[in-house]
């Protein structure tokens, strides 16, 4: 359904030299610098899959989605979606997408949400039988109606984020994008969206193409995730095996003794770890220490633990994905084909 093969896109940035001397300079002798806001990204997305598009702030993850929905072309490389080249063709292509970017609205301000999505209606060209029933879904999964009456501009954020998300699906998209659709929202708005996000895919097959900085929503949602840092891939895989290559790292909480006090750097001596490879935080007798099991077995560590102090509770944890994600980003991780 998705094919993007060595996607790169660059901007060209005119250099402004500072005083009203450089001011001139950039508008008669302006410099230019290329920046790249995407190098060589590559992945596939079969149809009915919802793939978690992720990465660190600056790493070109809506550059990607611009491109894939037609707004930007780019510099080089390939992408298709159902067949379609988004640049060429975009008024047969737009209607088989939908579009959500958690910060911008594509909703008119001033008009009633019902008669946007009359006005949406008429230009996707949506029947009439067909509306009411997507109409009666959308109101079903994203609860829609205590609100559907009022102007845009009166909504409350969670409110509007549904609203866009129920426009974007008004014409039933074969593929939808999503660009931090849970961004700011409560607990309760983001397990509505969350829920109409899966019940759109299971029951409609519909592609979802998901960007977010937050993990729950890679773990309930997506079986895959692509990864991207400083314009490249840096992991395409399951979040079973992102957790079996990187989630080496476990977390050993345990809790002293009074009378038996440590300290972090009694508690350092002896381990063969690198700084790295061992972190700590304490909280008077309170003990988190983070460590790379690869390294050291859990066996060993609970042994050093009890033999440098006396213990009244002890747990070993498995690092959560937000951890292992973090990790690979610092240690910049390779993709897995």
């Amino acid at each position: 359904m998705i094919y993007a093969e060595h996607l790169r896109k660059e901007f060209k940035k005119t250099i402004k030299e500072p005083g009203l001397k450089g001011s001139f300079k950039a508008l008669f002798r302006p410099k230019k610098e290329i920046v790249v806001a995407a190098e060589d990204i590559s992945f596939h997305v079969p149809k009915g899959e919802i793939l978690g598009f992720i990465g660190p702030n600056g790493a070109g993850k809506s550059t990607v989605i611009k491109m894939l929905t037609g707004i930007l072309t780019p510099t080089s490389g390939e992408c298709r979606i159902n067949g379609h080249i988004p640049q060429n063709d975009r008024k047969k292509y737009v209607r088989e997408i939908g579009v959500v970017f958690g910060q911008r609205t594509q909703l008119w301000w001033d008009l009633p949400l019902q008669e946007t999505y009359l006005v949406l209606k008429e230009i996707y060209e949506v029947e009439e039988e067909s509306f009411k029933k997507r109409m009666a879904f959308l109101n079903e999964v994203l609860e829609l109606d205590s609100f559907i009456k009022s102007p845009v501009r009166t909504l409350s954020l969670g409110q509007r984020m549904r609203a866009d998300i129920a426009a974007s699906m008004l014409h039933s998209p074969k593929v939808l994008f999503l660009d931090e659709p849970t961004i700011g929202l409560d607990v309760v708005v983001k397990d509505k969206i969350r829920q109409a996000i899966m019940k759109i895919n299971k029951e409609e097959q519909t592609t979802v193409i998901l960007t977010t900085h937050d993990i729950s929503d890679i773990e309930l949602l997506c079986d895959r995730i692509v990864m991207i840092d400083k314009g490249k891939n840096v992991y395409d895989g399951s979040l079973q095996k992102l957790r079996e290559n990187y989630g080496q790292i476990r977390e050993l909480h345990f809790e002293t003794d009074p009378e038996s006090p440590l300290t972090e750097e009694q508690f350092r001596q002896g381990l063969p770890l690198k700084e790295s490879e061992l972190t700590i935080e304490q909280d008077k007798q309170t003990f988190k220490v983070r460590f790379n099991s690869a390294a050291i077995p859990v066996g060993d560590m609970l042994s050093h633990t009890l033999s440098v102090t006396r213990v009244k509770d002890i747990t070993v944890r498995d690092a959560d994905v937000e951890e292992i994600i973090r990790r690979l980003y610092q240690e910049g991780g390779q993709a897995d084909e």
